[in-house]
């Protein structure tokens, strides 16, 4: 018994039956009639949209001429995004580059490496390195989401360490992030120890070609008392309409103990991130 045919494959044959090639004035043969052909080119239109994304760009592409126009138009990204609920944050400034707009969407995620300590400080810049220096540790009290299992400990002397993301690097041009400006939303999960008094702070920076700040959220320190309840807290902003420019991005964090003790009884910081949120939640 042969294989049965993909939905692909069934298209591909259709298509081919339906639309016999024609000579060129050079001889050579191509695939046309699509144009004339409109409830076809319905029908294709209609399969392309409900076949995963990156098949139709992979495969169904390099199928022919026509298709490979279907396929390269905004109209069919438009509609896909239109059927998968996903709107740009700013209706009056729509994408240039649907296509794009489409992937970026679907893949977003978190910009910032190891940010549970699960790799110890790899992919951490230390800033500041005081008292007994950072360490990674297993959390102390469960974390909301019961996957995050580590933390970063600060100790009696000041603990800074610090990622900065190259935009470019990470798949958004120039023209992506200066046109559409999508929101960038910071996270931080910090936690004093309930025996000892401490200072948490976070400094996050967007920068430009030169790395300098274009925009920066700063907010005041936090500070916890000594016998306190051990609490998880989580510090959250959005950037938006922060203008063009934008390459880089400076994330920042650390603290340390309020009592000087030995060891490492300041502030704890664990799952930390950076995502560019390219439509809306």
């Amino acid at each position: 018994m042969s294989r049965p045919w993909s939905r692909l494959a069934q298209v591909s044959y259709y298509y081919k039956r339906q639309m016999p090639y024609q000579k060129t004035r050079i001889g050579q043969e191509r695939c046309s009639g699509l144009r004339s052909a409109v409830p076809l080119a319905v029908v294709v239109e209609e399969i392309l949209l409900n076949l995963p994304a990156h098949q139709v760009v992979r495969v169904c592409r390099l199928v022919c001429h026509e298709w490979k126009e279907l396929v390269d138009s905004a109209a069919h990204w438009r509609e896909r995004c239109r059927r998968e609920g996903i709107q740009p944050q700013d209706v009056s400034r729509p994408p240039d580059n649907w296509c794009q707009f489409y992937f970026l969407t679907k893949k977003r995620r978190n910009l910032l490496k190891n940010p549970r300590a699960e790799d110890k400080l790899q992919g951490w810049t230390i800033v500041q390195n005081g008292g007994h220096r950072w360490v990674a540790e297993e959390n102390r009290k469960p974390f909301p989401d019961e996957t995050v299992t580590k933390c970063f400990v600060t100790s009696y002397g000041l603990c800074m360490k610090q990622q900065l993301i190259d935009l470019k690097k990470e798949g958004y041009s120039d023209a992506f992030m200066d046109q559409l400006q999508p929101h960038i939303k910071i996270s931080d999960w910090y936690a004093p120890r309930f025996d000892c008094g401490c200072q948490y702070e976070i400094s996050v920076e967007l920068l430009d070609r030169r790395k300098n700040p274009i925009c920066t959220f700063q907010p005041q320190k936090v500070f916890f008392q000594q016998w306190n309840d051990e609490p998880w807290c989580q510090m959250i902003h959005v950037f938006k309409d922060y203008g063009p420019g934008v390459r880089f991005i400076h994330f920042t964090h650390g603290g340390v103990d309020t009592q000087f003790w030995a060891g490492w009884y300041g502030i704890r910081v664990t799952n930390s991130s950076v995502e560019i949120c390219p439509a809306k939640e």
